[in-house]
């Protein structure tokens, strides 16, 4: 991992302090920035967010979708977990824990705001940080690029309606003309232009010339996601510090659904006789979120004073170190992993 990955979650932090820190001494700079609005849509906020996704989406091959057969076992169970089981079983932690268990601390009118941020969260399964996340556990590249090509695929056509679904269960409105504007900004457009670019880049001069655009890319990316936190902190700053554990609260149903996410999966895998460098990164897929895409959407739904683009904020502060935990737990448990079950 490079310096800025490995230490995502202190940038992030640190971002938290820069944005609170920022929307007390230049809050005109900040409403500034919220009246830059054409159609709903934030255009400074808007150019950091291509400039976090369209590298990230240079990285898929989507001439890859024709391996999935190769390990048609192992995309079975990350799809069944990535689309059948973590968007719902988020809203039912959200409703859980934000709309019942940690309700009396947390600000009533915001509420369906955060459950709203924590579907968007777990309805887009995770795009670049599965390659860093696959490698450190020894995956199989070749399924790790087949399965996440084929979940772009499908996000194109499913995030819409899923999310328009599980907020509508969760009796929150959806603005379908808003939610659909987000899809094409978002996740068309970025993955038809990166698509293009790619190939150009490969017609150019193969994959060394993609591989020294991505390393020129990479830290860009990250600086913007890190622009668009201290944005973020900056019009949730006097929300935060009114209530400092909110957080802490809406980091919980994040960090389970992770885990039994993951658990699901590798379980799953072990059942099916999935060799072991096929699960581990199948845990990772299913366990992990596009916190890119989730930012985008809550910003372009709820506004960016939101609760819901708080909520969304919260995971990627987290993401770092819990999916460094999963990649630890897949690779200790290996031994028990190929003992085959009876």
């Amino acid at each position: 991992m490079g310096l800025f990955e490995r230490y995502l979650s202190l940038w992030v932090a640190l971002c938290i302090v820069a944005g609170i820190g920022l929307g007390a001494v230049v809050p005109g700079f900040f409403a500034l920035v919220a009246s830059a609005e054409i159609a709903r849509v934030n255009l400074p906020v808007a150019v950091l967010i291509w400039a976090m996704i369209v590298p990230m989406l240079l990285k898929i091959d989507f001439a890859a979708l024709g391996q999935v057969k190769e390990h048609w076992r192992g995309v079975g169970v990350t799809l069944f977990v990535n689309w059948g089981v973590k968007p719902f079983s988020m809203a039912l932690l959200g409703s859980v824990f934000i709309g019942w268990l940690f309700a009396p601390w947390l600000a009533s009118d915001q509420i369906p705001s955060y459950i709203a941020g924590l579907i968007l969260l777990a309805a887009a399964p995770c795009t670049a940080m599965v390659f860093v996340w696959s490698n450190l556990c020894e995956g199989e590249p070749h399924f790790t690029l087949s399965q996440v090509a084929l979940n772009d695929l499908i996000m194109v056509f499913a995030f819409a309606p899923l999310v328009g679904l599980l907020l509508g269960v969760a009796s929150i409105t959806v603005p379908w003309d808003t939610l659909l504007l987000s899809v094409m900004l978002y996740i068309v457009v970025p993955v038809v232009v990166a698509q293009l670019w790619r190939r150009s880049l490969l017609a150019a001069g193969g994959e060394p010339t993609l591989r020294r655009t991505l390393s020129v890319l990479q830290p860009l990316s990250l600086t913007a996601l890190l622009a668009t936190l201290v944005l973020l902190f900056g019009f949730q700053g006097e929300r935060i510090l009114a209530q400092p554990a909110v957080i802490l609260l809406l980091a919980v149903p994040i960090l389970i659904q992770v885990y039994v996410n993951a658990g699901i999966a590798y379980w799953l895998s072990r059942r099916l006789g999935v060799a072991w460098c096929v699960a581990a990164p199948a845990a990772l897929i299913g366990a992990s979120n596009f916190f890119e895409l989730a930012v985008a959407a809550a910003i372009s739904l709820f506004g960016l004073n939101s609760g819901a683009a708080l909520a969304t904020v919260v995971g990627v502060l987290v993401e770092v170190p819990v999916m460094l935990s999963v990649v630890r737990l897949v690779k200790a448990s290996r031994g028990w992993y190929e003992r085959r079950p009876a």
